[in-house]
Order: structure tokens, then sequence, then C-alpha cells
């Protein structure tokens, strides 16, 4: 008999308490602002603090919002009694970070009882609302069972 699966609010709470827990993601700003069966959306805000010398945002702050947004929203087809790490990730950089703030969007692309494939977008939104696709994401999501400090 198959497994049940939990109910969404308790995949979105298991999420959002997760996400609560990376220190990362706090000391960028990042927040968690939505979670659904196979994707996730997290809002990172312009800071002067994330920027390279250019004014732009620096694309190792926005890989590793990206990468959370991707690893979450594997998170969310894994069984509750697994984790998830990220194995790999490749990171294309298609425009300089500039923006008022950054839509993370992570998403499940083929999902698998060991290993799932996520794609993930960064989107520029500018002070008028208009958005633009700054840099996507392809990463490997590896379940873990197990392993006490890899729960969740």
């Amino acid at each position: 008999m198959p497994t049940p699966q939990p109910a969404p609010a308790d995949v979105a709470a298991r999420i959002h308490g997760s996400f609560d827990r990376q220190p990362a993601m706090r000391l960028i700003g990042a927040r968690l602002v939505r979670v659904e069966h196979g994707e996730v959306e997290i809002e990172l805000p312009f800071k002067p603090e994330l920027t390279q010398q250019h004014g732009f945002v620096h694309a190792g702050m926005i890989g590793a919002a990206l990468d959370s947004a991707c690893g979450f929203a594997s998170l969310t087809v894994m069984p509750f009694d697994a984790g998830i790490l990220t194995i790999e990730y490749k990171l294309n950089l298609l425009s300089p970070g500039i923006g008022e703030r950054f839509r993370l969007i992570g998403r499940v692309r083929k999902p698998g009882r060991t290993i799932v494939l996520a794609e993930g977008d960064a989107i520029a939104v500018a002070a008028d609302g208009s958005e633009k696709l700054i840099a996507t994401m392809t990463a490997t999501e590896m379940t873990i069972r197990d392993r006490g400090n890899v729960r969740d």
C-alpha cells in the first residue's frame, strides 16, 4: 500500500520551518513567499551589501537563493522521512542583477525516489513592476534518509 501523501498545509508548514532555520537566507534578507507542490518562490530585496564592484547584485547571492528555491521545491515532493541536499547545479547568468527586488522560483522538472531534477528562474523586478529574467538554474537534488542532521 502506498504511503499516504501529507496535506498541502503540512508540506507548506514543513518548508517554511526548514527555510526559517537557514541563517544564510536570513543574512541576505531572503523570504519564502510561496510554496506549492513542486514549486517554491523566494523573494530577495536589493541591498547594497549584496552587490559586487559594479553595483549589481552579486551572482553568488542570486545563485544561493535560487539553489534554496530549487531545493525547497524538491522537498515538497519528498516523503516526510526524507531530507534533500543539492548535489550539483548549473547557473546561467543572462543579465546583470539590477532591480528593486528579485523573485527566485524553483520548480521540480523530474521527481524521483533518490534524485530530483529541478529548474529555477531568477527574475529582477524594477520599481515600476516590470520584470526581467536574469538567470536560470538546473539543479540535481538527492533524497537523504537516516542522517539525523538532514531531516528537512
